[in-house]
């Protein structure tokens, strides 16, 4: 493709914009609204499986130990469990730190401890933090059988339940997300239809002087990615502004929820938009365009 031949095709992009504006103006509005849906969507997901990955990371196993191990056994337990295959950490609970936990869980309910007396049932412990979730099931039972080591557990049902939602969570995303991508794809290419059919004798004209069917496609390409891409540049302002707003609003009221900071990833998130909206109004283009050519 010679340079004068890529001029050409850049100066009717410019006045096919400019000549048919509210068209253009409509077109860049169904992209922008469109990207917005899917753009917001996409941080749902992405927040969701931050969520997800928080609460598998959350799954310990809790190693209840005898009371007749001394303070060297205690040591000797907790080196054993570092040198564990997957073993991320493991932080040592006191007999006394137990009861302070529990008595903070209790809160204004704390008196119900006083029957106790200067007794401490709580035993010493382990709290055994892991690389991936599905060691749990495998480094349990082994735990439970060494020396000194009362019980160990890690509230099975309890997890099992969270891997099946993080599961349902992850795989339901993507399909969503694969789905909404189809459906702006879908009302892209119809809007950019409207602006094809409303040039359609222009188009016969061409393919009956002997243009070919890449010389006319060229500038409604190029037409579909710059509507494309300034309607992702306008969906990723509003995204930007609106979840900027939103962290601000969870980190005043809901402070425990593990959202995604912004940035990096709202970085990652806007060029994917802008991407996304360049190739779906190329796409749309030339999907709204092949029925024309038929003369």
């Amino acid at each position: 493709m010679s340079l004068s031949t890529k001029e050409y095709f850049i100066r009717e992009t410019y006045k096919s914009i400019k000549r048919n504006g509210l068209m253009s103006l409509a077109s860049v509005s169904t992209v922008a609204l469109s990207l917005l849906v899917l753009g917001m969507f996409l941080l749902i997901f992405i927040n969701t499986n931050n969520l997800a990955q928080y609460l598998e990371s959350q799954v310990q196993i809790t190693v209840y130990m005898e009371d007749s191990v001394e303070a060297p056994g205690l040591s000797d337990m907790k080196q054993t469990l570092e040198n564990l295959p997957g073993v991320l950490s493991v932080t040592e609970v006191s007999k006394q730190e137990a009861l302070s936990r529990f008595k903070e869980r209790l809160g204004q309910q704390e008196k119900l401890l006083h029957s106790l007396g200067t007794d401490n049932p709580f035993p010493n412990s382990f709290e055994v933090q892991v690389d991936r979730p599905d060691r749990i099931n495998e480094l349990a039972p082994q735990i439970h059988e060494m020396e000194g080591v009362e019980t160990a557990k890690f509230g099975q049902e309890i997890v099992e339940h969270i891997f099946q939602m993080t599961k349902i969570l992850r795989i339901g995303g993507v399909v969503l997300v694969i789905l909404l991508a189809l459906a702006t794809l879908f009302i892209i290419a119809n809007t950019i239809r409207l602006t094809v059919f409303a040039r359609r004798k222009e188009v016969n004209i061409m393919k009956y002087v002997g243009a070919t069917d890449w010389f006319i496609r060229w500038p409604f390409i190029l037409e579909g990615m710059t509507l494309g891409f300034f309607g992702a540049l306008i969906a990723n302002f509003v995204i930007n502004g609106t979840y900027a707003a939103l962290l601000s609003r969870i980190y005043a009221t809901l402070a425990f929820l593990p959202m995604v900071p912004a940035y990096p990833m709202l970085t990652y998130v806007d060029i994917s938009i802008i991407l996304a909206g360049t190739a779906i109004g190329a796409a749309g283009s030339y999907i709204s365009l092949r029925k024309f050519l038929k003369v």
